[in-house]
């Protein structure tokens, strides 16, 4: 049984408007993507890494992996037309040389600021319940409207949780998961992510409390957000400071 990182990184970053991916884009001289590796890479519980990238930047990725000396990446697999078109081919990948019941952490390449903590304690819900979908308790007050011009109800914000990643589970109930859905339902209609995939074939989902800072990069201000967050971590480190 091995414990896997699953990251896709096959967007094209069309919101970022930057020319490039937006999992190239670098942060003091380190691009996105690695920086989110390494958080796995470092993880003394991770085994292996598989990454869905967008094929026409495969070698690059390859050549950063090869730069910043990463040891655990064992397969890079072009992504797919949707993120989970992406996370589907990875996931295959894994499956070729490892358990049904190994444990996969299924995580946004444009997400580096993952703790050591929240890897383990991902790891040790699937070991105990067979599931875990990092969430953070939403802080502002969530409403409904259908047109988007209309409020229509006010829910009570503390029922409401927003789903970040690592999302895990065991590869083989993951997969089939997957070959399922893609049988009755191969556009993925209203799934978002592998917690909305599970829940709609009716599989119970344990929740792990994650932190805010835990972003995905999307917009310019997101990226403006994490280059702030990243040098805040950094200066923790180097004064001993980050426990984590």
């Amino acid at each position: 049984m091995d414990n896997i990182a699953i990251i896709f990184a096959g967007g094209s970053g069309v919101r970022m408007g930057a020319g490039i991916p937006k999992q190239f884009l670098e942060i003091n001289g380190e691009p996105i993507i690695i920086k989110t590796l390494e958080c796995f890479d470092d993880h003394p519980e991770i085994d292996k890494i598989v990454i869905a990238c967008k094929e026409d930047y495969i070698p690059t990725l390859k050549k950063y992996i090869s730069r910043f000396m990463l040891q655990k990446v064992t397969k890079i697999v072009p992504g797919g037309k949707t993120g989970q078109d992406s996370i589907y081919n990875a996931l295959s990948a894994a499956a070729s040389d490892s358990s049904d019941d190994s444990i996969v952490l299924i995580h946004d390449g444009v997400r580096p600021i993952i703790t050591k903590k929240l890897i383990s304690e991902n790891i040790a819900s699937v070991k105990k319940y067979g599931s875990a979908v990092t969430c953070t308790p939403m802080f502002e007050t969530p409403v409904m409207s259908t047109d988007g011009q209309h409020v229509e109800e006010v829910m009570k914000r503390s029922d409401f949780y927003t789903a970040q990643a690592p999302q895990s589970f065991h590869l083989g109930e993951i997969l089939a998961a997957h070959d399922k859905t893609r049988k009755e339902n191969p556009d993925y209609t209203g799934i978002v992510d592998s917690c909305s995939l599970m829940k709609s074939l009716g599989k119970d989902i344990m929740l792990i409390k994650g932190n805010r800072a835990n972003i995905k990069v999307t917009t310019p201000e997101d990226l403006y957000q994490l280059r702030g967050m990243i040098s805040y971590r950094e200066t923790e480190r180097y004064f001993g400071l980050d426990e984590e």
